[in-house]
């Protein structure tokens, strides 16, 4: 499905699901200590029901199903879903295609709500109630996000430059360590009891990296197959040129935790 939102890339459409083969493959790479900030607080373990929002390939729910709790993963893209199915064969989670604006889950169904690299894609005036709604009494909002950071990693700075050479309207450039946003509406009938950022060393070879940019939004979701073609081309001789076989790259993580009030 399509998206197009004028304060994203400029308005420039793009769809996850040109390049879900490409996300499934190469975007579950956080590490342990991200899962551990989770368990750290004491949610999405055993005993609580738990709604991924923005699910994707379900990476949330497919790594966190050992520490106990039932899921559930939505997502706007049906080949993403698609893709998370066939991920989790074996596991008791349950996944369908729609949006976040049309959840509609019977009040009081999950302990928690997360949203892992996708919250600021959401309408949330139109969200917040229905979150404050599905959620138990004393339920969790878990907002998490991890990035790269070009401006302190080489690599990844130069994967970035070559990025927005090709799609110049790309807004994913450019992150810096900093708390993750809360839209002030969530003020109302939530309260922010937890947040962290912390730095990350992400381990890739170049095939790894190669993938890993390839399906961010600013290529694999929004140009046409031509283009994708032409930057991995040029993206591969880079790498040739200024990477090890091996490497890692600095990110950080970030959670934010809500509770309903």
């Amino acid at each position: 499905m399509s998206i197009t939102n004028r304060t994203i890339d400029g308005g420039k459409a793009f769809d996850w699901g040109k390049t879900s083969e490409d996300y499934a493959k190469y975007r579950d790479i956080y590490p342990q200590e991200f899962y551990d900030k989770i368990i750290g607080r004491k949610l999405c373990v055993s005993g609580q029901s738990v709604l991924d929002m923005g699910t994707g390939t379900g990476v949330l729910p497919r790594n966190m199903y050992r520490y106990g709790a039932k899921w559930t993963g939505t997502d706007i893209s049906e080949e993403q879903i698609e893709q998370a199915k066939i991920l989790s064969q074996g596991m008791d989670i349950g996944y369908c295609a729609f949006s976040a604006e049309d959840l509609d889950f019977p009040d009081h169904s999950f302990d928690v709500i997360t949203a892992c690299q996708c919250f600021w894609y959401f309408d949330h005036e139109r969200i917040m109630p229905k979150l404050f709604r599905m959620l138990k009494p004393n339920g969790r909002i878990l907002v998490m996000y991890m990035a790269w950071l070009p401006f302190e990693d080489k690599i990844a700075g130069a994967s970035e430059e070559l990025v927005l050479r090709y799609n110049p309207a790309w807004s994913g450039a450019g992150e810096t360590m900093h708390p993750i946003w809360i839209p002030d509406c969530y003020s109302e009938k939530f309260e922010l009891v937890y947040h962290e950022e912390y730095p990350l060393e992400v381990p890739f070879t170049r095939e790894s990296w190669n993938g890993r940019m390839k399906a961010c939004r600013g290529i694999g979701a929004s140009l046409t197959d031509t283009e994708i073609a032409a930057w991995e081309q040029e993206h591969k001789e880079l790498l040739a040129e200024i990477a090890p076989a091996e490497f890692s790259i600095l990110h950080y993580g970030a959670i934010a935790e809500l509770k309903k009030i």
